[in-house]
């Protein structure tokens, strides 16, 4: 960590976090899930097509323009947009666009009736929130989300840990869009120069941080982004050696 960072850990009086993929995630994840279907019909999958694959969706779900448009489409067949969706997602992996186009309806549709995954807390989710607020920060949760997540929250015994938790459909902004950090910091009453947000996409999370003053940090467990310019841990404890 640079001077500089270290500069402006010594400022810290909150952290914010995304939801998914930072605090929880499914099991098996949609990725993990897509694979394996994938894999069941003999498609290419190398550790570099995964990793672009990987990389292709969050950059998707990060209000791309791609996405817009994509909602925009299909918009009254729901169905036929996951069916895109999958197509999009081969093609990242490294399938030809033809083999793509014919496999993607069959993928989405095996999605659809066999992706069931569980709730799960990473391991060093409840220690790292209950060591960061025994010494003083203001935790808060801000989320892409369309709904609500309260009572999952709850149920993950993570909901006393945060002064709130934001949803993106809430407010109708959805990261990167640096609105939705704005209204976060309103709620906290604190300078963007001492609040730092962590995510697991660069994207979404990153570059939405960043435009809003706050200082980001990126949560790579899987190394997806070697480039990425910003202060990057590999777990979510890491964070206990950062801050003072």
């Amino acid at each position: 960590m640079s001077s500089q960072d270290s500069a402006w850990m010594d400022q810290v009086r909150a952290v914010l976090f995304d939801l998914d993929g930072t605090l929880r995630h499914s099991q098996p994840t949609f990725m993990q899930a897509f694979l394996d279907i994938a894999a069941s019909l003999d498609l290419p999958g190398s550790p570099e097509g995964r990793r672009r694959a990987a990389r292709w969706l969050l950059y998707y779900w990060a209000q791309s323009p791609e996405l817009v448009s994509d909602w925009a489409t299909f918009l009254e067949n729901p169905d036929q947009f996951w069916v895109n969706h999958a197509r999009m997602l081969l093609q990242a992996m490294g399938v030809a666009e033809n083999r793509a186009f014919s496999l993607g309806g069959v993928i989405a549709a095996r999605m659809q009736a066999e992706f069931r995954p569980s709730d799960r807390l990473f391991p060093d989710t409840p220690q790292t929130l209950a060591s960061l607020r025994d010494a003083g920060y203001r935790l808060g949760v801000v989320s892409n989300r369309r709904k609500s997540y309260e009572e999952q929250l709850t149920n993950l015994g993570l909901l006393d840990f945060f002064e709130f938790a934001l949803y993106a459909g809430d407010l109708e902004c959805w990261k990167p869009n640096p609105a939705i950090f704005y209204n976060a910091l309103d709620r906290l009453g604190e300078p963007a120069s001492s609040v730092i947000y962590v995510g697991d996409n660069y994207y979404a999370d990153v570059i939405g941080a960043r435009r809003a003053g706050l200082y980001p940090v990126l949560l790579d467990r899987e190394q997806l982004f070697p480039e990425a310019d910003c202060l990057v841990i590999g777990c979510l404890s890491a964070l206990l050696e950062i801050l003072p």
